[in-house]
């Protein structure tokens, strides 16, 4: 059977005409259009706008729009605005760029009523001075359509990039979000629809689409006696719309290109995990991050709550307004009263939202709710500073005050989640991150998120306990959690790896596949079978077209040099770290490989040159400086090596690796207490850092210090009481 194509929105307009009628107007339909007098919104009438000392001026010429402002060379010249891109409450603009780029201007329209604050210019980076070479500038790559926008912003797109010629051919289906960007080619359909007109309907459930959006066979959500909150009755609650729309409202990595329509999420898309910057140690969304990460942190999520039964699919607009929409499955008698929420039900804190889905604004004047539906949980920020919406409200108030109210009004105190007390220790540095860490991955009832996260967490944690909960998660029913393990084996000494690894390499999902190919890369060909060995291929390759999904990053390639130097492939790995400096010169991190590469292959002297152009392209840049240390001390230029290794850590301070490795040479230079102090102030920013306190207990035992050495050795122990390595280590410093 020939695959289903593309029909257009006109086409299904004309049996959909209702549909039709309501995402015409929607945000989707309007996510990108061609710039003209109907679409721009912002003011083009010889407006002006400052910033960073350029004063750039918006103006039409011959019914076209255009701007005159800094380019990639920091001069002032005049450029055609191509398209329109996204409505309310900002709308940017997209100007054409050699290569085949469209680039996203930094200065946007606000598209919001006057009285609101809206209806001007403004920058999406005030007060950061971003002028030609900075990576925020509107000319560079962070604001590429290409690679950042287009697959989310229109329909059945190609990205097109030339990775020899360095350009992209970049086109679309439809300029939108139109129908089959989230249903699917809709030919199939098409021909579907003319055999039931004619009544000889095809016997296909889903109606000529690979992944039918609806197809909940009956089911519904019903209040049941008494229970104050709606269950799902019926068949089980319809998952594949969330693929559909997780696709874009997530922060994510694609890992297939193109990505096949009826793909399940997990099997084209790598998501972000709860990483500081993009999600607070509570999950609160903290970063733009759309979604995806709240939701499926949810009770919601869990009881099978989807997209749709919220918004409207079409319109996107909320199926009820305020907290009828909650009423949907929350007993309005039980929930939308007063003893309830201790607010009065008109004002603010009165609506559902206001407490169980805080706002985040991003772009300056977007406003975001997190969708995690959390309880509101104050001691959580009395006890690890995470935010809490009692006091995004009450912001004059402490977090205590709002602890107490909350214990007074529920009767007892809400004690800090056990996902809080993991990330925040493991952000930290505390000692007990570990184990906290282990446990949360062990949890059966913790969110496929939460245990995703500390599994991707626990290589720093090595031990009994992080190799239980990691082999656990190897075995999960979720995919997430078994692609966060099968990533962290790579803590596994090889022949563990090659034991537990292999079956994931026929995993039905892509990301559990290309996660344990790249913790099997570097385990020897001897400690796997045949089978072993051929189904490594497949996931390698499929992990190599992973990174080459986005060939127009320098870093796809910085990974797969990587990959390759790590499964001794020498000179792949040299052609990918040289194609990641060939798209950006200036990376450090391409030029830190390459080095370490041919410090491998025994070329010390291009290694030396390399790191020395990587240190003048970047003065600030700890990580050459570092790496050129080393090289130092494996020639024994150890006065030279001991400076940069000093400068290394200097530059970065809160970096335990380099400020360990610069202790070691201080100590190895017979510079014993000074290498101790180094230690120690290490051990202060991160306690559970073994390596740290296995060096001083040794350093210190080595100058006649026994008690303190055993004091460190204890604490060592206290790690993972059940590894033997280290009950023997502080033995032997007790003799």
């Amino acid at each position: 059977m020939a695959a289903a194509s593309h029909v257009g929105a006109t086409a299904c307009a004309e049996c959909h005409q209702a549909e039709a009628a309501a995402w015409t107007g929607s945000h989707h339909a309007k996510a990108m259009q061609h710039a003209d007098a109907q679409t721009v919104l912002g003011d083009f009438d010889d407006a002006r706008f400052s910033y960073a000392g350029t004063v750039s001026r918006f103006f039409r010429r011959d019914g076209r729009h255009f701007v005159e402002t800094d380019g990639a060379d920091g001069k002032l010249a005049g450029f055609e605005i191509k398209y329109t891109f996204g409505v309310y409450p900002l709308q940017q603009y997209l100007i054409e760029q050699p290569g085949g780029r469209l680039q996203a201007l930094s200065i946007v329209w606000d598209a919001r009523p006057k009285e609101a604050g809206g209806q001007r210019w403004y920058h999406l980076y005030p007060g950061q001075n971003v002028k030609a070479g900075d990576p925020l500038h509107w000319t560079a790559r962070s604001q590429n359509w290409n690679h950042m926008c287009a697959a989310c912003h229109s329909t059945e797109v190609s990205k097109g990039f030339d990775l020899a010629a360095n350009r992209f051919d970049t086109r679309w289906r439809e300029i939108n979000v139109a129908c089959e960007a989230c249903h699917g080619p809709g030919s199939a359909h098409v021909a579907w629809a003319r055999t039931a007109a004619d009544g000889k309907p095809a016997a296909d459930e889903g109606k000529g689409f690979a992944r039918p959006l609806r197809a909940d066979k009956g089911g519904h959500w019903q209040f049941v006696g008494d229970h104050p909150i709606a269950r799902w009755a019926g068949a089980a609650p319809p998952r594949q719309e969330a693929d559909a729309c997780f696709a874009c409202h997530a922060r994510r990595r694609q890992i297939v290109e193109p990505v096949p329509h009826d793909s399940a999420f997990l099997d084209s898309h790598a998501p972000t995990l709860l990483e500081p910057g993009a999600y607070h140690a509570d999950g609160r969304i903290d970063g733009e991050v759309f979604e995806y990460g709240s939701f499926v942190q949810s009770r919601m999520h869990r009881a099978g709550v989807t997209c749709s039964n919220c918004h409207d699919p079409h319109t996107l607009k909320l199926k009820a307004p305020d907290n009828a929409l909650c009423g949907q499955c929350h007993r309005a008698d039980v929930f939308d009263t007063p003893e309830h929420h201790h607010h009065a039900s008109a004002a603010p804190g009165g609506r559902c939202v206001d407490c169980h889905m805080p706002p985040t604004t991003y772009m300056g004047v977007d406003v975001r709710r997190d969708h995690g539906f959390s309880i509101p949980n104050p001691q959580q920020t009395v006890r690890h500073g995470t935010p809490n919406a009692c006091n995004q409200c009450h912001d004059r108030r402490a977090p205590e005050w709002a602890a107490q109210a909350v214990k007074r009004w529920y009767g007892k105190a809400r004690e800090p989640t056990a996902l809080v007390q993991a990330l925040d220790a493991a952000r930290k540095g505390r000692a007990e991150a570990g184990g906290l860490l282990a446990a949360l991955a062990h949890d059966a009832e913790a969110t496929p998120m939460a245990r995703a996260t500390a599994l991707a967490l626990l290589p720093s944690y090595p031990g009994a306990a992080a190799r239980d909960s990691l082999y656990h998660g190897l075995a999960a029913q979720d995919a997430l959690v078994r692609a966060a393990a099968a990533r962290a084996a790579q803590m596994l000494e090889a022949r563990a790896r090659a034991e537990r690894l292999v079956p994931l390499l026929d995993d039905p999902v892509r990301l559990v596949r290309i996660d344990a190919a790249r913790s099997l890369a570097d385990v020897p060909e001897a400690l796997l079978s045949g089978a072993a060995l051929a189904a490594r291929r497949r996931a390698f390759e499929e992990l190599v077209a992973s990174e080459l999904a986005a060939a127009e990053l320098p870093e796809s390639h910085l990974n797969l040099g990587t990959l390759h130097a790590r499964s001794g492939d020498a000179a792949a790995a040299e052609a990918a770290f040289r194609q990641a400096l060939t798209l950006d010169p200036r990376s450090v991190p391409a030029r830190v490989n390459l080095a370490d590469l041919y410090r491998q292959t025994g070329r010390d002297a291009e290694a030396e040159q390399i790191l020395q152009d990587a240190i003048k392209a970047d003065p600030l840049a700890a990580e050459p400086v570092h790496a050129l240390g080393l090289l130092k001390v494996r020639q024994g230029r150890r006065d030279e090596a001991l400076a940069l290794l000093a400068r290394a850590a200097s530059l970065a301070p809160a970096s335990v690796r380099y400020g360990y490795v610069y202790a070691v040479a201080l100590h190895d230079g017979g510079q014993v207490v000074e290498a101790i102090a180094v230690l120690q102030r290490l051990h202060r920013r991160a306690p559970a850092e073994r390596t740290v306190l296995q060096a001083l207990a040794s350093y210190e035992y080595q100058r006649g210090e026994r008690a303190h050495a055993l004091g460190y050795a204890d604490k060592l122990v206290a790690l993972d009481p059940a590894d033997a390595a280290l009950q023997r280590f502080r033995e032997q410093l007790a003799r």
